[in-house]
C-alpha cells in the first residue's frame, strides 16, 4: 500500500477524493450556510471514512449568483465561507489527518462584479479593458452569433453602448478572452497563490471551454437537436459542430500548468471537467506535458446494464491507455441528479447504489465521491420558492438544487446539526432524513455509511497492489464479472441469484446466501 504522504508519490493515481460542495457541508455560525470553518471541524468524519482527499468547490470572493462559480476575486474567500486564515487552517488540519485538499479553479469566466469585467464596462469599445472579455458589435442589433448559454437563452448580453459579450453560462459569468495575454498571466499568478499555501490540486472547471473557434461563427445546428451546451447538461448527445469548445489552443495553457506544478513538486495535480465528444480527445488533457486526470462522465451516465458498464471499462482504459494518466470514476456531483435516484430511488435504487460505487471502487484509477452519498442520500424535490439554480431562474425547467440540500449529521430533525441554530439552511432538509444522519448510521453494520467505511477499508488492501490491467470476463445474463490482478468483481445487474465464482468473499454491497450474489448486488472476491 502506497504511503500517500510521500510527497514523491504520485497519490492521485489510486486515490479516493470525496468532494465538499462547501454550501451544504458544515456550518459553523448558524447562518444556514456551510463555511470553511464548518468544514475543519467535520475533517475528521472524512478521515474516518477513509478517503484519501477533499476536493472543495469554490469559496472565493462572489456574489454567488451561480454558488461560487462567478468569482470577482479569485485570492481571497468570500465572507460568506470565512476568511483567508480559514482556508490555511483547513489546510493545514486535513494534512495533519493525512488528507490531500483540492481546489477548484474557475478559469472560463469571471464574476461581473470582477474588477477587471467593471473597468470593461467602464472603458469605451476597442479598449484594453474590453480585450479581457469577448466584446463585440452586431450590425442588426440581434446578438454576434447563434450559440446558447449553458443555463438557457442567449450566450450574449448586450451593454449600454451597443455592444454584447458572450458569457456560455449565466449573464453574471462573462467569459475571459484567452487569447488576450493578461488572462493567462493572471492564472499563472492565481495558481501560485494557493500552492503557496499548500493546496495539493485543483479541479478545473469548464476545462475544454477556455478557447473559442477565433472567428465566434455561428454553430451549425441540426434542426432536430438543441444546440450543445457543454459542461453541466448530463445527457449523451452526438454534436460535431462546437466552436465554442475543446478548442486546440487550450492544450498550450494546461502545458504552462503543468510546469508550473511541478515546480512545487511531483506531488501536486490537477484535474479537468472536460466534456469532449469523443474519447480521443479527452485523452489529449492528460497527456504526460499536461493536466494529471480528467473527469471520466462515461461511468455515470451509463445505464443499469452489464453490458454498458463493461462497455465503459474497456472504453475508458483504452482512452488512458497512450497516456501516463491513471482513469476517474464518478457517480454523482453537484450537477446531477444523485444516483440512487437516478437508479429508480427507494430500496432498489440504493441496492443498485451501492453496487454501482463497489464496481467502480474496484478499477484501477481514482474515484471521486460526492458528499452525502456516503449516507444514501437521494435527491429532493425542493419546493420552487426554495430553488436558486440560475438554469432554474434562466428556463423555469427544475435544475441542480435538489442534490445540494446540506447533509444531515445528527439528530431528529431537520437542521440535524448542520449548524448550531435551530433553522432550516439555505436549502430546507427532509422532514425523514433523521435515519440517514451521520449518527444515526454509525455503528449500524446494514447502514450505508458503515457500507462505504468498510469499502474504502478493504480497497486500500489492494488498490495499489492490484494492478492497472482489467480482464472483463462475461456479461452473460446480465451479470459483469472482471478480474483486476488476485480480486474478481461481480455486478449482477440481472433480476435472479447468480452463483459465485470460487475465492474468498472480501465484501459485498448486499447479502451473499448459499454462494449466491442477489440482484442489484455486488462482491469483490479474492
Amino acid at each position: 500500500m502506497a504511503d500517500l504522504n510521500d510527497p514523491t508519490v504520485t497519490w492521485w493515481r489510486n486515490a479516493v477524493v470525496y468532494q465538499i460542495y462547501v454550501r451544504s457541508f458544515a456550518d459553523s455560525d448558524g447562518d444556514g450556510i456551510g463555511d470553511l470553518p464548518g468544514i475543519t471541524s467535520r475533517l475528521p468524519h472524512l478521515a474516518d471514512l477513509g478517503v484519501d482527499a477533499l476536493w472543495i468547490t469554490p469559496f472565493y470572493t462572489s456574489p454567488q449568483h451561480d454558488h461560487g462559480y462567478d468569482v470577482a476575486d479569485y485570492r481571497d474567500v468570500d465572507p460568506l465561507f470565512g476568511q483567508l486564515s480559514d482556508a490555511d487552517d483547513l489546510i493545514s488540519r486535513a494534512h495533519e489527518l493525512g488528507l490531500r485538499v483540492v481546489v477548484d479553479l474557475v478559469p472560463n469566466h469571471s464574476s461581473d462584479e470582477h474588477e477587471w469585467f467593471q473597468a470593461a464596462l467602464a472603458a469605451e469599445p476597442g479598449s484594453p479593458e474590453r480585450a479581457r472579455y469577448l466584446f463585440r458589435d452586431s450590425e442588426d442589433g440581434k446578438p454576434p452569433n447563434n450559440w446558447s448559454s449553458v443555463f438557457g437563452g442567449p450566450a450574449w448580453t448586450q451593454v449600454d453602448d451597443g455592444q454584447w459579450y458572450l458569457h456560455l453560462f449565466d449573464s453574471s459569468q462573462p467569459d475571459f478572452d484567452w487569447r488576450n495575454p493578461e488572462v493567462p498571466e493572471m492564472f499563472e499568478g492565481v495558481l501560485r497563490f494557493w500552492l503557496d499555501r499548500g493546496v495539493d490540486g485543483f479541479r478545473v472547471d469548464v476545462a475544454h471551454g477556455l478557447f473559442k473557434e477565433a472567428s465566434l461563427r455561428d454553430q451549425v445546428v441540426d434542426s432536430d437537436v438543441e444546440p450543445a451546451s457543454g459542461a453541466h447538461e448530463m445527457v449523451e448527445r452526438q454534436v460535431t459542430d462546437e466552436p465554442m469548445w475543446d478548442q486546440p489552443e487550450v492544450h498550450g495553457v494546461y502545458r504552462s500548468w503543468h510546469d508550473i506544478l511541478d515546480e512545487y513538486g511531483p506531488d501536486r495535480m490537477a484535474v479537468a471537467e472536460a466534456w469532449t465528444s469523443t474519447v480521443e480527445s479527452m485523452a489529449k488533457f492528460i497527456r504526460p506535458d499536461e493536466l494529471d486526470q480528467t473527469f471520466n462522465f462515461a461511468w455515470l451516465l451509463a445505464e443499469w446494464s452489464a453490458e454498458t458498464f463493461a462497455e465503459v471499462i474497456t472504453d475508458t482504459l483504452a482512452s488512458v491507455a497512450s497516456t501516463d494518466a491513471s482513469p476517474t470514476w464518478v457517480l454523482s456531483n453537484h450537477d446531477v441528479t444523485r444516483h440512487v435516484t437516478r437508479y429508480g430511488g427507494g430500496a432498489q435504487g440504493l441496492a443498485r447504489a451501492r453496487a454501482a460505487t463497489m464496481t467502480m471502487l474496484a478499477l484501477p484509477g481514482s474515484s471521486y465521491l460526492y458528499q452525502g452519498e456516503e449516507l444514501g442520500l437521494e435527491q429532493v424535490d425542493v419546493a420552487p420558492e426554495f430553488r436558486q439554480d440560475p438554469s432554474y431562474l434562466r428556463t423555469g425547467e427544475v435544475g441542480r438544487d435538489g442534490c445540494r440540500v446540506p447533509i444531515p449529521w445528527s439528530g431528529t430533525e431537520a437542521p440535524y446539526a448542520f449548524g448550531p441554530g435551530a433553522e432550516q439552511p439555505w436549502i430546507p432538509q427532509p422532514a425523514d432524513w433523521a435515519p440517514l444522519t451521520v449518527e444515526a448510521q454509525t455503528g449500524d453494520p446494514t447502514s450505508t455509511l458503515e457500507f462505504y467505511r468498510d469499502a474504502l477499508r478493504v480497497r486500500r488492501d489492494f488498490a495499489w497492489t492490484a494492478g492497472e490491467a482489467v480482464e472483463v470476463v462475461g456479461t452473460d445474463n446480465d451479470v459483469l464479472t472482471f478480474r483486476r490482478g488476485p480480486i474478481t468483481v461481480v455486478l449482477n445487474c440481472g433480476d435472479a441469484p447468480v452463483e459465485l465464482p470460487d475465492g474468498e468473499v472480501l465484501l459485498a454491497s448486499g447479502p451473499v446466501e448459499g454462494g449466491k450474489l442477489g440482484p442489484d448486488t455486488a462482491a469483490w472476491l479474492r
